[in-house]
C-alpha cells in the first residue's frame, strides 16, 4: 500500500508517498517528474512517517537543522541514481557541491577514471525525495544554478534558506 498525503510549506505544497512506513517521495505539485499514476494511493495523513515527516518539514522551514534519524527513506531507482542520491545525503546543511564533484566521488568509489557530470546530473534530477534529499544543494561547476525539478526559484529560496551565498 502507498500512502500519501500533503503538506503546506511557505514555498508551496507538498505530496509524500510513503510504503511500509518509510518514505518514498516527496514532491512540490506539479514539479518536473511529479509521480503520474497516483490513483491507488491511499490518504493517510497520521500515517507513522508522515507525523515524523512534518516535524523535520517545520523545523526546516524555521531555519533549523533537523535530522533524519526518525525517518527512514526508500526511494526507488536504479543502483546508480541510489549512489548518487547517497552522496546527496552527506552535503551538510548550508554548503553546496557540484555535478562535477558528485561524479568524481562516484568514480573513486566505483575504480573508475572519470564519470560523466551529465549523468549525475540525470540521477539529481530525478530525486524523489526532495528537500530531505539535498538536490537543492548541487550547482553548476561555475557556481551557478541549474536545474531543480520543482523550479529555480524554490532552490533558490531553499539556499537562501539555508543562508548558502
Amino acid at each position: 500500500m502507498i500512502y500519501t498525503c500533503n503538506i503546506d510549506t511557505p514555498l508551496g505544497v507538498l505530496t509524500v508517498s510513503a510504503e511500509n512506513n518509510k518514505l518514498t517521495g516527496l514532491w512540490f505539485i506539479g514539479q518536473k517528474y511529479y509521480p503520474s499514476k497516483t490513483d491507488g494511493w491511499i490518504t493517510k495523513p497520521d500515517y507513522p512517517v508522515f507525523k515524523e515527516l512534518k516535524l523535520w518539514i517545520k523545523n526546516y522551514f524555521e531555519g533549523k537543522k533537523p535530522s533524519l534519524k526518525n525517518i527512514k527513506l526508500e526511494p526507488y531507482g536504479t543502483i546508480f541514481q541510489k549512489d548518487v542520491w547517497k552522496i546527496l545525503l552527506k552535503i551538510p546543511y548550508g554548503k553546496t557541491t557540484t555535478y562535477g564533484e558528485i561524479a568524481k566521488q562516484l568514480a573513486v568509489k566505483k575504480g573508475l577514471c572519470s564519470m560523466s557530470a551529465q549523468a549525475v546530473g540525470g540521477a539529481v534530477g530525478h530525486n524523489p525525495i526532495s528537500i530531505l534529499i539535498p538536490c537543492h544543494r548541487v550547482i553548476g561547476a561555475t557556481g551557478n544554478l541549474t536545474g531543480y525539478a520543482g523550479g529555480i526559484d524554490k532552490k533558490e529560496a531553499l539556499l537562501r534558506l539555508e543562508k548558502v551565498n
